[in-house]
């Protein structure tokens, strides 16, 4: 597959169980190595690089399956996200800015991570990659088990996210939805893109009607 993502911009990723979604956010992040082609970032190769230099560079993700520190507390968990030298030295400011867009986090600051609830969760992972002081964000099945209100705060925070000059590229799995978030997207279907542009176009697609839609 080939894909382009232009700074600033939202753009999805979409498809069934097994399209390759999760597999292009790991090879971007340096989790896998793919067996050929190239992942360029800011004009650099990074195919081969290992996730430390990936991050160090300005790729932060957030994995499928809100994965913490379950017996560190939420201050904690932030913390860890700031390790690599460019984010220490903005440690504080990117700290107060994630209090600001998730406040929920601030008040739960001392509290054990494993007593959040799924949506604390998937905001402490977002805060935690915010943390990194990022260029461009990955986030993987960013809505899965989640309640519509904290769907709507998080998709509300992923915009505000973007109004910083920070990049998005997201894997989800309610398409509809999606393709009204997303400035732009791409459909996978076994390792291949089927479709792609922007996403207001899309929903209007008769392909994408009849398969994620049920009209045609």
């Amino acid at each position: 597959m080939s894909i382009e993502i232009r700074a600033g911009e939202i753009v999805a990723v979409i498809g069934s169980n097994g399209s390759g979604k999760s597999t292009l956010l790991s090879a971007i992040s340096g989790e896998i190595h793919p067996a050929r082609g190239r992942i360029l970032f800011d004009e650099k190769d990074i195919t081969f690089m290992d996730p430390f230099q990936i991050v160090a560079l300005g790729i932060s993700q957030v994995p499928e399956g809100r994965r913490i520190f379950p017996d560190m507390t939420v201050f904690e968990n932030l913390r860890i996200g700031s390790y690599s030298r460019r984010a220490r030295s903005k440690r504080e400011e990117n700290l107060e800015y994630l209090y600001r867009l998730f406040p929920r986090l601030q008040e739960r600051r001392n509290q054990i991570a494993k007593t959040l609830s799924g949506g604390e969760r998937q905001m402490m992972m977002i805060g935690s990659a915010l943390m990194s002081d990022p260029k461009l964000l990955l986030v993987d099945e960013m809505s899965l088990g989640l309640s519509p209100l904290v769907v709507n705060e998080i998709y509300k925070a992923l915009k505000e996210i973007r109004e910083r000059g920070i990049t998005i590229i997201f894997v989800e799995q309610n398409v509809r939805r999606t393709l009204e978030e997303a400035e732009r997207a791409y459909i996978l279907e076994t390792g291949r893109i089927v479709l792609s542009g922007d996403a207001e176009a899309l929903r209007k697609e008769e392909r994408i009607r009849r398969a994620y839609f049920g009209t045609g």
